[in-house]
């Protein structure tokens, strides 16, 4: 059984922007470059051919993987009023170290560590689900080091 996508309502105009772009525009242009490297001569040899044609394949698959996410996935939409965390959620925590980060809780399809966009199956994202203002959870981060952290602000 497929594991359930979820996606906020952002994530999914996300997606559906990068797919209009892959296939309106970049689909066309690596054919345009496909024909041009073709004009070389011999494509047995011919590594502008053999660029655009990985670039295709890859520009393919993408477009095969947000397909299949947004045909099956499931849209949450955060609740308006709300004091626990949920996805869709932006939490502001304090680390053991004193400083503040402030997380986004949002489905696997869309996350991103580097931006603060935590996915709700990840150790952080699972541990702040339905906690509150001022509780202190504790979460095991990927190097297997114990995280606490203590939650001070919670919007949508």
């Amino acid at each position: 059984m497929p594991k359930e996508i979820i996606l906020t309502q952002e994530g999914r105009e996300k997606l559906e922007k990068e797919l209009f772009v892959l296939e309106t525009e970049k689909r066309p242009q690596i054919g345009e470059r496909i024909r041009i490297a073709r004009e070389f001569g011999d494509i047995s040899e011919n590594s502008e051919y053999d660029d655009a044609k990985n670039e295709q394949a890859w520009m393919e698959g993408r477009i095969a993987e947000i397909s299949q996410i947004l045909a099956n996935a499931t849209i949450v939409e955060a609740p308006k009023r709300s004091n626990k965390v949920s996805i869709g959620s932006v939490v502001t925590v304090e680390m053991a170290d004193k400083t503040e980060r402030v997380f986004t809780i949002v489905g696997a399809a869309e996350a991103d560590a580097a931006t603060g966009r935590i996915s709700n199956e990840s150790p952080v994202g699972a541990a702040l689900l339905g906690s509150r203002k001022g509780e202190i959870v504790v979460a095991e981060g990927p190097t297997g080091r114990k995280l606490s952290l203590t939650i001070l602000k919670i919007s949508r």
